[in-house]
């Protein structure tokens, strides 16, 4: 199993690329625990600190296709570093002015979700220029699944622990700066500054012309809500049996399974479509989550909540296979940064539905919601079985050039489609 990942990360280059990304987004995969601390510190209620938190993931959502569509156009390195130091400073001036006056903590919460850099969509750019066999790009998925998974986990602990050395508004701070350090080892690498877009057709919706890629995203808009459902859920099982400490053992469940998953699956070559192994992967997602409703004890319930992550890295991994096919030319930044746009959405609709949900029918119905959530997203990709397949019917299929990220064969507009 190791041997497939080594070999990875012996590539020159690739390794450097995975931890200046994964570095790069620490302040991104922290900012939720790290507002609510410092708002907290401040003296402020969590109710603004859930509403400065949502600010900032709802520009970050709006803000991740926007830039993956400027990092198609203009390269990687004149806008990833820009945006890191512009997102970098909106943190830092939060930290430094506080909740007084509240409309700019708010302005400075939309700057640094806006301005996030689409590290994670310009990585999955640079996997097929780093590693020349198409199953080293697909253990590449699969090992930035896993390695999110990681970067999950560790990223609260560095806050708590800089909270505990120094300050919330340290914490801010020294994360971002951390973040901006990690953009710029990436950015810097002669991979990042030799990437090229392929030429593009013009065309407003960019991304989301490619019908395959609207297929996905509305796959993973369900596999998202289903996430989010259940960091509800188990915090009403959590009051009930134990308080925070379980809450905290259930997450944990979630990521360790992903990450067992995503190790197994990155380390072995799968033959046959990868539309059809994505389906049978969200499949068992969604079967998997079912056990959640008998809520046996703490230690069985970890169990289960370990089991309910098994499949989500490997589905991830799947669907990044599919993103770079049906990515049209010259947008392949964009389109994986609109599948990071899509799961952030589901996780917010998914922790928005539970919470009525437990409210009215109890712990139990809170976990029925993932599980639905999980049949929606198979029934939403066996529907789109046909627009999944590569070539799809009565596209024109385009050679890509050699600075093309986006290698496959893929389905092209028709001149008439043009802009």
């Amino acid at each position: 199993m190791a041997a497939g990942y080594l070999e990875i990360l012996r590539a020159r280059h690739a390794a450097r690329l995975l931890a200046g990304t994964l570095v790069g987004r620490l302040p991104n995969a922290t900012a939720a625990i790290a507002i609510v601390l410092f708002v907290r510190a401040e003296g402020g209620t969590y109710s603004l600190a859930g509403a400065l938190a949502a600010v900032y993931g709802v520009a970050n959502a709006v803000g991740q296709p926007l830039l993956g569509r400027l990092v198609d156009l203009r390269g990687q390195p004149l806008v990833q570093l820009p945006t890191a130091l512009v997102s970098a400073l909106g943190m830092t001036v939060f930290a430094l002015s506080g909740l007084d006056p509240l409309p700019v903590a708010y302005l400075s919460m939309a700057v640094a979700g806006l301005f996030t850099p689409p590290l994670e969509g310009g990585l999955r750019a640079l996997w097929s220029s780093v590693l020349r066999r198409e199953d080293q790009v697909h253990t590449a998925y699969a090992m930035d699944a896993v390695a999110q998974e990681i970067m999950f986990t560790v990223g609260p602990l560095l806050v708590t622990l800089c909270v505990a050395l120094w300050s919330a508004a340290a914490a801010l701070v020294v994360l971002n700066v951390i973040g901006v350090l990690g953009a710029l080892w990436v950015v810097v690498s002669p991979p990042s500054r030799a990437w090229r877009s392929a030429p593009r057709e013009a065309h407003w919706l960019g991304a989301l012309r490619s019908p395959g890629m609207l297929a996905l995203l509305g796959a993973f808009l369900f596999v998202g809500i289903a996430l989010g459902s259940i960091t509800v859920a188990a915090v009403s099982y959590a009051d009930g049996h134990g308080g925070d400490v379980v809450y905290g053992w259930l997450m944990a469940g979630v990521g360790l399974g992903a990450l067992v998953g995503g190790t197994a699956y990155g380390a072995r070559r799968w033959s046959g479509s990868a539309e059809r192994r994505l389906q049978v992967l969200v499949g068992l997602l969604a079967v998997c989550y079912v056990p959640l409703t008998l809520m046996p004890g703490p230690l069985g319930m970890t169990g289960l909540t370990t089991l309910a992550g098994v499949f989500l890295a490997p589905a991830i991994a799947c669907g990044f296979v599919l993103v770079d096919r049906h990515a049209p030319r010259g947008t392949v930044t964009e389109a994986f940064s609109w599948i990071v746009t899509t799961f952030t959405v589901g996780q917010s609709v998914g922790t928005a539905v539970a919470g009525p949900v437990v409210e009215w029918g109890g712990t139990v119905w809170g976990f029925v919601v993932p599980g639905a959530a999980g049949a929606v997203s198979l029934l939403v990709l066996l529907a789109t079985g046909r627009v999944l397949a590569v070539p799809s019917g009565g596209a024109v299929v385009a050679v890509s050039s050699e600075n093309d990220p986006n290698r496959a064969a893929e389905p092209r507009f028709r001149s008439v489609d043009r802009a």
